[in-house]
This record gives C-alpha cells, sequence and structure tokens, in this order.
C-alpha cells in the first residue's frame, strides 16, 4: 500500500537546499498492547534516502524509536530551482515508497 508523503524543497539566495518530508507510517515499535493484552506487531521505516539527482544526499537508519507520521529535515549545497529532489522509504515489511518534487526558490525558514 503506498501510503502519502509530502515534501518541499527550497533553495535560497546563499545556495543552501532545505528539504522537509512529512511521511504517512504508524511507526509500531511492537510493544503496544491491545486493550486485550496481544501485542501490536512491530511496522516501522528502517530506511531513508533523499537523492539530488543521483548524488545521495541523506541515508538513514530507522528504528522503532521513531514517531507516527514522521518529519525529516535535511539540508544541502549545490540545489538549485528547478532541480529534482527524491526521497524514498523501506519498513520493516519490505513496504517502500518514493516521490519526487521540484525544488523551488525562496527562503528556506
Amino acid at each position: 500500500m503506498a501510503r502519502p508523503m509530502k515534501i518541499f524543497a527550497v533553495c535560497d539566495d546563499s545556495g543552501l537546499t532545505t528539504v522537509r518530508v512529512l511521511i504517512r507510517h504508524d511507526m509500531e515499535t511492537g510493544f503496544r498492547k491491545k486493550k486485550d493484552g496481544t501485542l501490536v506487531p512491530a511496522h516501522f521505516i528502517t530506511n531513508v534516502d533523499v537523492r539530488h539527482g543521483e548524488n545521495l544526499v541523506l541515508s538513514a537508519e530507522w528504528g522503532g524509536g521513531v514517531s507516527k507520521n514522521p518529519s525529516l529535515f535535511c539540508y544541502f549545497r549545490g540545489g538549485a530551482a528547478g532541480d529534482s529532489v527524491e526521497v524514498s522509504w523501506v519498513d520493516n515489511h519490505g513496504e517502500s515508497n518514493q516521490k519526487t518534487a521540484i525544488i523551488t526558490s525562496g527562503p528556506s525558514g
């Protein structure tokens, strides 16, 4: 099942590109119990990659300690308005998603 992801990428006048990502995912640790006492199975994102063109600008390994519907921020130099940024993730059940966004120009804040 493809889960929605939002990506915002902005390059400011100094050449710094800010990437903000909002990922929709339950991020279950495997320690939470249902009302009947049974454990909710672990289901969380394990790897996140951010690419600018062919360049890998961020690679992260996550675990069950990351909150539900996580957000990710990263910064890099070398991006320009009109370039693309791709974010992809994989979870411990083999689900994955990827999305591409176009970098806009403006203040990074």
